[in-house]
Protein backbone atom coordinates (compact mmCIF):
# COMPACT_ATOMS: atom_id res chain seq x y z
CA UNK A 1 0.00 0.00 0.00
CA UNK A 2 1.44 3.36 -0.82
CA UNK A 3 0.43 6.93 0.22
CA UNK A 4 1.25 10.29 -1.33
CA UNK A 5 -0.36 12.51 0.90
CA UNK A 6 -0.88 11.65 4.02
CA UNK A 7 1.48 12.87 7.31
CA UNK A 8 1.98 12.22 10.90
CA UNK A 9 1.57 15.74 12.12
CA UNK A 10 0.97 15.34 15.78
CA UNK A 11 1.87 13.07 18.82
CA UNK A 12 -0.05 12.78 22.03
CA UNK A 13 1.75 10.75 25.01
CA UNK A 14 0.25 10.14 28.76
CA UNK A 15 2.73 7.72 31.45
CA UNK A 16 2.02 6.55 34.87
CA UNK A 17 3.86 8.02 37.22
CA UNK A 18 3.93 5.31 39.19
CA UNK A 19 6.68 2.62 38.29
CA UNK A 20 7.42 -0.49 39.43
CA UNK A 21 11.33 -1.77 39.17
CA UNK A 22 12.20 -5.32 38.21
CA UNK A 23 13.45 -5.43 41.84
CA UNK A 24 9.73 -4.44 43.30
CA UNK A 25 8.02 -7.27 41.00
CA UNK A 26 10.78 -10.03 42.46
CA UNK A 27 10.29 -8.47 46.23
CA UNK A 28 6.42 -8.86 45.09
CA UNK A 29 7.12 -12.57 44.14
CA UNK A 30 9.03 -13.36 47.13
CA UNK A 31 7.07 -16.58 48.26
CA UNK A 32 7.58 -17.99 44.80
CA UNK A 33 11.18 -17.04 44.55
CA UNK A 34 11.73 -18.83 47.54
CA UNK A 35 10.20 -21.65 47.04
CA UNK A 36 11.48 -22.27 43.65
CA UNK A 37 14.95 -20.52 44.55
CA UNK A 38 14.75 -18.35 41.94
CA UNK A 39 17.96 -15.96 42.02
CA UNK A 40 17.08 -12.12 42.59
CA UNK A 41 17.50 -10.25 39.57
CA UNK A 42 16.57 -12.53 37.09
CA UNK A 43 13.77 -10.59 36.01
CA UNK A 44 15.76 -7.96 34.55
CA UNK A 45 18.35 -10.29 33.16
CA UNK A 46 16.78 -12.08 31.08
CA UNK A 47 14.53 -9.43 29.56
CA UNK A 48 16.29 -6.42 29.44
CA UNK A 49 13.42 -4.28 31.76
CA UNK A 50 14.33 -2.02 34.57
CA UNK A 51 11.34 -0.94 35.41
CA UNK A 52 7.39 -0.49 33.87
CA UNK A 53 4.83 1.94 34.68
CA UNK A 54 1.57 1.25 36.06
CA UNK A 55 -1.84 3.46 36.34
CA UNK A 56 -3.73 3.68 39.45
CA UNK A 57 -6.13 1.21 40.49
CA UNK A 58 -9.21 1.32 39.07
CA UNK A 59 -7.91 3.51 35.85
CA UNK A 60 -10.10 3.38 32.62
CA UNK A 61 -8.46 3.26 29.48
CA UNK A 62 -10.63 6.00 27.98
CA UNK A 63 -9.17 8.62 30.23
CA UNK A 64 -5.78 9.01 29.53
CA UNK A 65 -6.62 8.10 25.90
CA UNK A 66 -8.62 11.52 25.66
CA UNK A 67 -6.04 13.33 27.42
CA UNK A 68 -3.46 11.78 24.61
CA UNK A 69 -5.86 12.82 21.68
CA UNK A 70 -6.19 16.55 22.80
CA UNK A 71 -2.38 16.77 23.53
CA UNK A 72 -1.94 15.14 20.04
CA UNK A 73 -4.07 17.83 18.21
CA UNK A 74 -2.72 20.53 20.51
CA UNK A 75 0.78 19.56 19.69
CA UNK A 76 -0.46 19.88 15.27
CA UNK A 77 -2.54 22.82 16.14
CA UNK A 78 -5.73 21.15 14.33
CA UNK A 79 -8.89 22.29 14.59
CA UNK A 80 -11.01 19.00 16.23
CA UNK A 81 -13.74 19.86 13.82
CA UNK A 82 -11.63 19.10 11.47
CA UNK A 83 -11.05 15.19 12.52
CA UNK A 84 -12.83 13.09 9.79
CA UNK A 85 -12.22 9.64 12.31
CA UNK A 86 -11.61 8.29 15.90
CA UNK A 87 -9.80 5.10 16.41
CA UNK A 88 -9.50 3.56 19.80
CA UNK A 89 -7.03 0.66 19.31
CA UNK A 90 -5.46 -0.58 22.46
CA UNK A 91 -5.81 -4.39 24.24
CA UNK A 92 -7.45 -2.88 27.14
CA UNK A 93 -11.04 -0.81 26.99
CA UNK A 94 -13.36 0.32 29.12
CA UNK A 95 -16.08 -2.23 28.80
CA UNK A 96 -17.58 -4.77 26.38
CA UNK A 97 -19.38 -2.36 25.08
CA UNK A 98 -20.24 0.67 24.48
CA UNK A 99 -16.66 1.44 22.07
CA UNK A 100 -13.88 2.85 24.17
CA UNK A 101 -13.80 5.18 21.24
CA UNK A 102 -17.16 6.44 22.57
CA UNK A 103 -15.99 8.44 26.19
CA UNK A 104 -12.83 9.57 24.23
CA UNK A 105 -14.23 11.25 21.11
CA UNK A 106 -16.91 12.42 23.88
CA UNK A 107 -13.79 13.90 26.23
CA UNK A 108 -11.86 15.34 23.26
CA UNK A 109 -14.25 17.57 21.91
CA UNK A 110 -14.88 15.48 17.99
CA UNK A 111 -17.14 16.50 15.68
CA UNK A 112 -20.75 14.63 15.78
CA UNK A 113 -19.38 13.72 11.95
CA UNK A 114 -16.53 11.98 13.28
CA UNK A 115 -16.36 7.83 12.61
CA UNK A 116 -16.28 6.76 15.96
CA UNK A 117 -15.32 3.55 16.94
CA UNK A 118 -12.83 0.24 18.31
CA UNK A 119 -9.77 -1.30 16.54
CA UNK A 120 -8.23 -4.57 18.37
CA UNK A 121 -5.26 -6.39 16.96
CA UNK A 122 -2.78 -7.31 20.27
CA UNK A 123 0.60 -5.26 19.72
CA UNK A 124 -0.25 -4.10 16.36
CA UNK A 125 -3.98 -2.00 17.07
CA UNK A 126 -2.60 1.52 17.03
CA UNK A 127 -0.54 0.44 13.69
CA UNK A 128 -3.92 -0.98 12.01
CA UNK A 129 -6.01 2.43 12.60
CA UNK A 130 -3.10 4.60 11.91
CA UNK A 131 -3.36 2.62 8.75
CA UNK A 132 -6.91 2.58 7.81
CA UNK A 133 -7.04 6.22 8.57
CA UNK A 134 -4.43 6.91 6.00
CA UNK A 135 -6.36 5.03 3.73
CA UNK A 136 -8.87 7.18 4.20
CA UNK A 137 -7.13 10.25 4.07
CA UNK A 138 -5.20 9.04 0.63
CA UNK A 139 -9.01 8.19 -0.76
CA UNK A 140 -10.20 11.89 0.16
CA UNK A 141 -12.66 10.97 2.57
CA UNK A 142 -11.29 12.86 5.60
CA UNK A 143 -9.05 15.36 5.60
CA UNK A 144 -7.85 13.87 9.41
CA UNK A 145 -8.34 11.38 11.81
CA UNK A 146 -7.00 10.00 15.27
CA UNK A 147 -6.05 6.63 16.68
CA UNK A 148 -5.51 6.39 20.38
CA UNK A 149 -4.53 3.65 22.59
CA UNK A 150 -4.23 3.04 26.28
CA UNK A 151 -2.78 0.19 28.20
CA UNK A 152 -3.11 -0.51 31.81
CA UNK A 153 -0.82 -3.41 33.13
CA UNK A 154 -1.51 -3.31 36.80
CA UNK A 155 -4.92 -5.57 36.71
CA UNK A 156 -2.60 -8.21 34.87
CA UNK A 157 0.43 -7.89 36.68
CA UNK A 158 -1.46 -8.24 39.98
CA UNK A 159 -3.59 -10.88 39.42
CA UNK A 160 0.06 -13.16 37.35
CA UNK A 161 1.39 -12.53 40.77
CA UNK A 162 -1.11 -13.38 43.08
CA UNK A 163 -1.80 -16.32 41.25
CA UNK A 164 1.91 -17.40 41.20
CA UNK A 165 2.21 -17.04 44.60
CA UNK A 166 -0.57 -19.15 45.45
CA UNK A 167 0.19 -22.16 43.06
CA UNK A 168 2.24 -24.46 44.96
CA UNK A 169 2.23 -26.83 41.76
CA UNK A 170 4.96 -24.79 39.98
CA UNK A 171 8.32 -25.51 39.22
CA UNK A 172 11.03 -23.76 37.46
CA UNK A 173 9.36 -25.19 34.02
CA UNK A 174 6.08 -24.59 34.52
CA UNK A 175 6.38 -21.25 35.68
CA UNK A 176 8.07 -20.13 32.23
CA UNK A 177 4.95 -19.11 30.18
CA UNK A 178 3.93 -16.77 32.75
CA UNK A 179 7.32 -14.86 32.01
CA UNK A 180 5.98 -12.81 29.42
CA UNK A 181 3.17 -11.24 31.94
CA UNK A 182 5.47 -9.73 33.99
CA UNK A 183 7.28 -7.50 31.33
CA UNK A 184 4.27 -5.91 30.44
CA UNK A 185 3.81 -2.24 31.61
CA UNK A 186 1.29 0.93 31.00
CA UNK A 187 0.85 4.00 28.81
CA UNK A 188 -1.11 6.14 26.34
CA UNK A 189 -0.18 7.43 23.16
CA UNK A 190 -2.18 9.38 20.04
CA UNK A 191 -1.07 9.71 16.67
CA UNK A 192 -2.84 12.18 14.52
CA UNK A 193 -2.71 11.53 10.76
CA UNK A 194 -3.40 14.48 7.90
CA UNK A 195 -3.69 15.24 4.69
CA UNK A 196 0.00 16.92 3.98
CA UNK A 197 -1.07 19.97 2.93
CA UNK A 198 -2.26 21.05 6.25
CA UNK A 199 0.96 19.65 7.94
CA UNK A 200 3.25 19.90 4.54
CA UNK A 201 7.06 19.17 6.92
CA UNK A 202 5.67 16.35 8.83
CA UNK A 203 6.84 12.83 8.67
CA UNK A 204 5.41 11.29 5.64
CA UNK A 205 3.77 8.01 5.72
CA UNK A 206 5.22 6.11 2.11
CA UNK A 207 4.77 2.34 2.66
CA UNK A 208 3.05 -0.03 4.32
CA UNK A 209 2.62 -3.78 4.31
CA UNK A 210 0.73 -6.58 6.28
CA UNK A 211 1.74 -10.43 6.71
CA UNK A 212 -0.29 -12.79 8.26
CA UNK A 213 0.58 -16.21 9.92
CA UNK A 214 -1.47 -16.51 11.52
CA UNK A 215 -1.35 -20.90 11.77
CA UNK A 216 0.48 -19.66 15.18
CA UNK A 217 -2.89 -17.99 16.46
CA UNK A 218 -2.41 -20.29 19.65
CA UNK A 219 1.11 -18.91 21.14
CA UNK A 220 0.11 -15.96 23.37
CA UNK A 221 -3.24 -16.16 24.95
CA UNK A 222 -4.93 -14.13 27.47
CA UNK A 223 -8.43 -14.67 29.45
CA UNK A 224 -11.91 -15.07 27.38
CA UNK A 225 -13.38 -11.60 26.89
CA UNK A 226 -16.16 -12.70 29.07
CA UNK A 227 -14.40 -11.09 31.76
CA UNK A 228 -15.39 -7.64 30.32
CA UNK A 229 -14.74 -4.94 32.89
CA UNK A 230 -13.27 -7.04 35.56
CA UNK A 231 -10.33 -7.01 33.75
CA UNK A 232 -8.45 -9.19 35.61
CA UNK A 233 -7.14 -11.42 33.20
CA UNK A 234 -4.55 -14.42 32.78
CA UNK A 235 -1.68 -14.76 29.85
CA UNK A 236 -0.02 -17.84 28.61
CA UNK A 237 3.00 -16.90 26.42
CA UNK A 238 4.97 -19.94 24.66
CA UNK A 239 7.51 -17.19 24.66
CA UNK A 240 10.45 -19.23 22.75
CA UNK A 241 8.39 -20.13 20.04
CA UNK A 242 6.60 -16.93 19.76
CA UNK A 243 9.75 -15.04 19.18
CA UNK A 244 10.76 -17.40 16.76
CA UNK A 245 7.71 -17.42 14.52
CA UNK A 246 7.81 -13.40 15.06
CA UNK A 247 10.75 -13.17 13.72
CA UNK A 248 10.28 -15.24 10.87
CA UNK A 249 6.98 -13.54 10.12
CA UNK A 250 8.77 -10.25 10.56
CA UNK A 251 11.62 -11.44 7.76
CA UNK A 252 8.82 -12.07 5.44
CA UNK A 253 7.53 -8.66 6.18
CA UNK A 254 10.26 -7.13 6.04
CA UNK A 255 10.54 -8.61 2.31
CA UNK A 256 7.83 -7.40 1.02
CA UNK A 257 8.32 -3.59 2.03
CA UNK A 258 11.83 -3.42 0.93
CA UNK A 259 10.34 -4.99 -2.68
CA UNK A 260 7.11 -2.43 -2.76
CA UNK A 261 9.47 0.58 -1.33
CA UNK A 262 12.29 -0.23 -3.46
CA UNK A 263 14.16 0.64 -0.26
CA UNK A 264 17.57 -1.56 0.06
CA UNK A 265 18.29 -2.60 3.69
CA UNK A 266 21.06 0.32 4.15
CA UNK A 267 18.45 2.90 3.19
CA UNK A 268 16.55 3.03 6.41
CA UNK A 269 18.42 5.30 8.59
CA UNK A 270 16.56 3.98 12.07
CA UNK A 271 14.18 1.56 13.07
CA UNK A 272 11.37 1.69 15.59
CA UNK A 273 10.23 -1.79 16.45
CA UNK A 274 7.70 -3.58 18.83
CA UNK A 275 8.83 -3.26 22.34
CA UNK A 276 9.46 -6.55 24.02
CA UNK A 277 13.02 -6.50 25.76
CA UNK A 278 16.86 -7.35 25.00
CA UNK A 279 17.20 -10.86 23.81
CA UNK A 280 14.16 -10.44 21.52
CA UNK A 281 15.07 -6.72 19.91
CA UNK A 282 18.76 -8.32 19.79
CA UNK A 283 17.59 -11.20 17.18
CA UNK A 284 15.21 -9.36 15.49
CA UNK A 285 17.16 -6.97 14.16
CA UNK A 286 19.71 -9.58 13.28
CA UNK A 287 17.53 -11.19 11.17
CA UNK A 288 15.82 -8.04 9.38
CA UNK A 289 18.69 -6.64 8.62
CA UNK A 290 19.10 -3.57 10.79
CA UNK A 291 21.37 -1.95 13.09
CA UNK A 292 20.85 -1.95 16.97
CA UNK A 293 22.68 1.24 16.87
CA UNK A 294 20.21 2.86 14.89
CA UNK A 295 16.60 1.42 16.68
CA UNK A 296 15.02 3.38 19.37
CA UNK A 297 13.99 1.53 22.11
CA UNK A 298 11.82 2.25 25.63
CA UNK A 299 11.26 -1.38 26.84
CA UNK A 300 14.37 -0.59 29.11
CA UNK A 301 12.15 1.84 31.10
CA UNK A 302 8.64 0.84 30.24
CA UNK A 303 8.18 -2.78 29.43
CA UNK A 304 5.98 -3.89 27.18
CA UNK A 305 3.28 -2.04 26.88
CA UNK A 306 1.25 -4.09 23.47
CA UNK A 307 -0.34 -1.88 21.02
CA UNK A 308 1.72 1.12 22.20
CA UNK A 309 5.00 0.22 22.64
CA UNK A 310 6.08 1.07 19.11
CA UNK A 311 4.05 4.39 18.94
CA UNK A 312 5.50 5.37 22.55
CA UNK A 313 8.88 4.40 20.88
CA UNK A 314 7.93 6.67 17.91
CA UNK A 315 7.20 9.71 20.47
CA UNK A 316 10.92 8.95 22.73
CA UNK A 317 12.59 9.15 19.45
CA UNK A 318 11.28 12.38 18.51
CA UNK A 319 11.36 14.05 21.45
CA UNK A 320 14.99 12.91 21.86
CA UNK A 321 16.49 13.67 17.97
CA UNK A 322 17.32 10.36 17.02
CA UNK A 323 14.34 10.63 14.45
CA UNK A 324 14.96 13.37 12.41
CA UNK A 325 13.99 15.12 9.20
CA UNK A 326 15.25 13.52 5.76
CA UNK A 327 15.41 10.02 7.59
CA UNK A 328 14.38 6.93 5.91
CA UNK A 329 12.47 5.08 8.78
CA UNK A 330 11.00 1.72 9.09
CA UNK A 331 8.46 1.08 11.78
CA UNK A 332 8.31 -2.78 12.70
CA UNK A 333 5.44 -4.16 13.80
CA UNK A 334 4.98 -7.97 15.13
CA UNK A 335 2.16 -8.88 17.31
CA UNK A 336 0.72 -12.46 18.34
CA UNK A 337 -1.61 -13.86 15.84
CA UNK A 338 0.81 -13.98 14.66
CA UNK A 339 0.74 -10.66 12.24
CA UNK A 340 3.05 -8.11 11.23
CA UNK A 341 2.48 -4.48 9.91
CA UNK A 342 5.56 -2.66 8.62
CA UNK A 343 5.53 1.16 7.36
CA UNK A 344 8.38 3.29 5.70
CA UNK A 345 8.34 7.00 6.25
CA UNK A 346 10.13 10.17 5.37
CA UNK A 347 10.82 12.02 8.57
CA UNK A 348 9.96 15.63 9.36
CA UNK A 349 8.96 18.11 11.39
CA UNK A 350 6.52 17.54 14.00
CA UNK A 351 5.89 17.52 18.29
CA UNK A 352 5.26 15.43 21.08
CA UNK A 353 2.14 16.92 23.79
CA UNK A 354 1.73 15.25 27.15
CA UNK A 355 3.35 13.86 30.18
CA UNK A 356 6.95 11.88 30.06
CA UNK A 357 6.94 11.63 33.59
CA UNK A 358 10.97 11.42 33.69
CA UNK A 359 10.89 8.48 30.87
CA UNK A 360 13.28 10.13 28.68
CA UNK A 361 16.20 10.61 31.50
CA UNK A 362 15.66 7.00 32.43
CA UNK A 363 16.57 5.69 29.06
CA UNK A 364 19.70 8.11 28.43
CA UNK A 365 20.94 6.75 31.83
CA UNK A 366 20.75 3.15 30.84
CA UNK A 367 22.24 3.39 27.46
CA UNK A 368 24.66 5.00 28.78
CA UNK A 369 25.43 2.52 31.43
CA UNK A 370 24.45 -0.15 29.26
CA UNK A 371 22.23 -1.89 31.50
CA UNK A 372 19.67 -2.97 29.29
CA UNK A 373 21.38 -5.43 27.56
CA UNK A 374 20.73 -8.67 28.57
CA UNK A 375 24.28 -11.24 28.85
CA UNK A 376 24.33 -13.41 26.22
Amino acid sequence: MEFEDVVLAGVGIELPAERWTSEHMESMLEPLYQRLRLPEGRLAMMSGILSRRVWPDGTLPSGPSARSVRAAMASADIDPNRVGVLIHASVCRDFLEPATASRVHHEAGLPASCWVYDVSNACLGVLNGAVQIAALIQSGVIDSGVVVGTENSRPLLQTTVKTLNEDLTLTRRSVKPAFASLTIGSGSCAWLLTKRQLAPDAPRLRFAIAEANTRHHDLCLSDQDTAGASMAPLMETDSETLMAEGIATGVAAMNRLRAESRLAPEAFDRSVCHQVGSRHRSAMLAALGLSEDRDVITFPGLGNTGSVALPLSVAAGMASDQLRTGQNVVLCGIGSGINSVMIAAEWGKASVGGQWHGLLDELALASQKHSFVAPA
